[in-house]
């Protein structure tokens, strides 16, 4: 009787509720009409007193994306050729610079240059800012309208003004070229395979495949694991994003979607099969990992089939869907977050490392013969029973390394200082996938190579000393 008492309670609350939402809905209405009716208004006085005139189209695509941009970053208008645009860089090629920008406070933001393009031969960074294009200032333009002026016919100069932290403003001049999207590299790395993708278009997944399987043959039964380089990867494609962590998944929840509308949550599922045959896995990351490429982390860092190295991603957590308008382009709408299998959103926090590794330059030490220490050298030292190796003559051990002295300042005042420039130029010279330069990809070689050792020991086995 009291449940019924309750429920009837609860009956009458949303009848009530059901009458007072009506006048409310039509307040509401009247409200939205006299808005509407203020933009007309200065409309029409842009339209009757602007010093210069405009068009229609151009003043309503300006609203519109005026609109769109102040909700995020992200989302945006895009009138046709916009939408065209769009299609390429998921589907084919274009004439640009193969960079990846965002706006931030109405300046151009680099999210990643990709890779084997003008603006990454040029040592465009993420996180620089594009101040000027020819001279023009990016300020008051649109996303779209600063993209439109870097794209262009291969073989146009473009000269960009950069401002990176720790550094004046400077100049790059860059010659537009045809940037042909390839969005997965491989090599071998001895018994390691080497996996690159640089962004997540419509071939990214059987691509991915078909590197891998080509790895398995050029390497063969000794292939001890991979390394999968999503470092300066802007994002793409949810569908790809999704059909990457598959491939080496073989169950369990790799992203969620949700949505304003609750009931509009949407979770997509791993299913059997894994193509990396159980190998470990190290996924390299940096601040230029974003999106998909953060969704792809995520999910393999949450089931712990990945070790995650490198620095903290970008942080983009939230998902566009792209909506047509027949006849007047698109809209890139931001519609959902995303969330990684734990429950976890990266939004404006990253991907955390599980091993936290910084890019560096490392040179070798070489000694010269006469200063190494060894037991070779040692006066009366035994030979090797099993005679490899050679005795050296005996020879003096090295004199001890003379204490510290007081160094001089250098010309520009601090002691072994360098200019402003150099660290950024040394970090922007090197060659990601080459393990000679390339200090995080070294890392993750060498753990994988450790794992394999560990992996290979026999059960119960131990090292004499």
């Amino acid at each position: 009787m009291i449940r019924k008492t309750l429920i009837s309670a609860g009956a009458i609350a949303l009848l009530s509720t059901t009458f007072l939402v009506a006048p409310a809905q039509a307040a509401e209405r009247k409200e939205t009409y006299k808005l509407m009716e203020l933009f007309a208004e200065v409309f029409e006085k842009v339209r009757a007193e602007y010093v210069e005139p405009v068009s229609d189209e151009d003043l309503v695509e300006a609203a519109l994306n005026g609109m769109l941009t102040s909700l995020d970053p992200h989302s945006g208008y895009l009138n046709p050729k916009g939408s065209r645009d769009m299609d390429v860089n998921t589907k084919g090629e274009f004439g640009g610079l193969g960079i990846e920008v965002t706006m931030e406070q109405g300046w151009v933001k680099v999210v990643s240059p990709i890779d084997d393009t003008p603006a990454y031969r040029a040592g465009i960074q993420p996180g620089d800012f594009i101040t000027n294009l020819d001279g023009e200032p990016v300020q008051g333009m649109t996303l779209s309208d600063a993209v439109d002026r870097m794209r262009g016919p291969p073989n146009t100069d473009i000269k960009l003004t950069v401002r990176r932290a720790g550094t004046d403003p400077f100049d790059v001049k860059l010659t537009r070229a045809v940037i042909k999207i390839q969005t997965v590299r491989s090599h071998a790395e001895g018994n390691v395979g080497y996996v690159r993708v640089t962004q997540f278009a419509a071939t990214t997944d059987s691509d991915l495949k078909r590197n891998i399987t080509q790895l398995k043959k050029d390497i063969g039964p000794k292939l001890s694991g991979y390394v999968i380089d999503l470092r300066n990867n802007p994002g793409g494609l949810l569908d790809q994003a999704i059909a990457v962590s598959d491939d080496f998944l073989d169950k369990g929840e790799i992203v969620s979607t949700r949505s304003r509308r609750p009931e509009d949550t949407q979770r997509y599922f791993a299913h059997p099969g894994d193509i990396a045959d159980g190998l470990p896995l190290v996924l390299l990351v940096n601040d230029g990992s974003a999106s998909a490429s953060e969704i792809v982390a995520g999910a393999l860092q949450d089931h712990h089939r990945a070790i995650v190295m490198g620095t903290r991603s970008f942080g983009k957590g939230s998902v566009q869907t792209l909506i047509p308008l027949p006849g007047h382009g698109s809209i890139r709408l931001t519609t959902a977050r995303y969330y990684t299998p734990s429950g976890r959103s990266i939004q404006a926090v990253g991907i955390e490392p599980d091993i936290k590794v910084l890019q560096s330059k490392v040179e070798a030490i070489a000694l010269p013969e006469s200063e190494r220490r060894a037991e070779a050298h040692l006066r009366g030292a035994l030979p090797n029973p099993d005679g490899k190796g050679k005795k050296d003559k005996a020879a003096p051990a090295p004199a001890p390394a003379p204490a510290p002295e007081s160094k001089a300042p250098d010309a520009d005042g601090a002691e072994g200082a360098k200019p402003p420039l150099a660290g950024v130029a040394a970090l922007a010279a090197i060659k990601l996938g080459d393990p000679t330069q390339d200090y995080q990809l070294a890392r993750a070689l060498d753990l994988l190579r450790g794992l394999s050792l560990y992996r290979a020991a026999p059960a119960g086995g131990s090292a004499g000393n």
